[in-house]
């Protein structure tokens, strides 16, 4: 097994499937990448191989006896499917510590399972919209994007968690253009690719066909889009996003920006369902975590699927050693 640093896996929400899936994650990867989980042991399936380890650098030689476990202690037992208030200092606290290993270089990469913010809210006062809000608090970064990647496609909505009907106010120019050269900036850096190619998706049926379905690609969006070109940027659109997303359109590009959230994740979950990947743009450290929430319904019964789990630690694990 390779001494290289390994990928910090924080531990998510208790009573959700996180604790099930960690270590199946372990018994799929442990003779390809090492990682270690950061959570509190007692919460973990019962007759989990599992080793506790006191720093990050000895998570690759306990790879081979179990799955490698930095104690972060919560009180009282696991409940799946029954969130814990009392539990959420912990979890925040893994999270922070996850934070704090990669940016120090003992890790390499960081991987979130997944949250619940109302117990985080109820139980730590948790004041974030959400989980990359908190590591952009924690990083010390105002903007961050986030990207959804599988090896069909990747797609970074500009707009995410808002409803529909405010989109278009809060898709302005200076967001977009952001968003654009974040995620320009990311595939560089952290997918080495060299010279970008980025696919814009209109806000509008038809990309507005001309004006007549909506005048924002013509007033400023394909305005914009010409000027980052002139400062070098391999960009193309508006372009309607009902073409966007076959094999012969998704050939063309690197990356696919989209306007809203839909938008974005239909054809990726439509494509790669249980295997897409959450990368968080724009911060100075590689996050990645599973396309999929809590689900509380099937926690502690085992019937929760990896695969998105496996495919973000192994992203981790690739992008981190790069």
């Amino acid at each position: 097994m390779t001494t290289e640093r390994p990928v910090a896996l924080s531990c998510g929400e208790p009573a959700g499937i996180g604790p099930d899936l960690a270590p199946r994650l372990w018994q799929a990867l442990k003779d390809e990448m090492s990682f270690f989980w950061i959570g509190e042991p007692e919460h973990l399936p019962q007759g989990c191989p599992r080793v506790q380890i006191n720093s990050p650098e000895q998570a690759p030689a306990a790879m081979a006896r179990g799955l490698p476990v930095l104690h972060e202690p919560m009180p009282g037992p696991r409940r799946p499917g029954q969130p814990d208030p009392a539990h959420a200092a912990g979890v925040l606290k893994a999270i922070a510590r996850g934070v704090a290993l990669v940016q120090s270089g003992a890790a390499c990469a960081l991987t979130t399972l997944p949250i619940h913010k109302k117990a985080l809210k109820d139980g730590a006062g948790f004041a974030f919209a959400g989980h990359t809000e908190y590591l952009a608090h924690l990083a010390g970064v105002e903007h961050v994007v986030m990207m959804l990647a599988s090896d069909e496609l990747r797609v970074v909505p500009a707009t995410i968690h808002i409803p529909l009907a405010d989109v278009p106010a809060a898709l302005t120019p200076a967001r977009l253009r952001r968003t654009v050269e974040i995620t320009h900036h990311a595939l560089q850096a952290q997918f080495k690719i060299a010279a970008p190619r980025l696919a814009v998706a209109g806000l509008n049926p038809h990309a507005g066909e001309g004006g007549t379905m909506g005048r924002q690609e013509q007033d400023w969006i394909a305005p914009l889009l010409d000027q980052m070109r002139a400062e070098g940027l391999n960009l193309l659109g508006p372009l309607p996003a009902d073409t966007l997303f076959h094999a012969e359109a998704r050939a063309r590009y690197d990356a696919a920006i989209c306007m809203y959230h839909d938008q974005a994740l239909i054809p990726i979950k439509t494509l790669a369902f249980d295997r897409g990947v959450n990368i968080t743009l724009g911060l100075p450290f590689l996050r990645s975590s599973p396309d999929h929430g809590t689900a509380f319904d099937i926690a502690g019964t085992g019937a929760a699927n990896p695969r998105s789990s496996i495919e973000a630690l192994r992203l981790a694990w690739h992008m981190g050693r790069r």
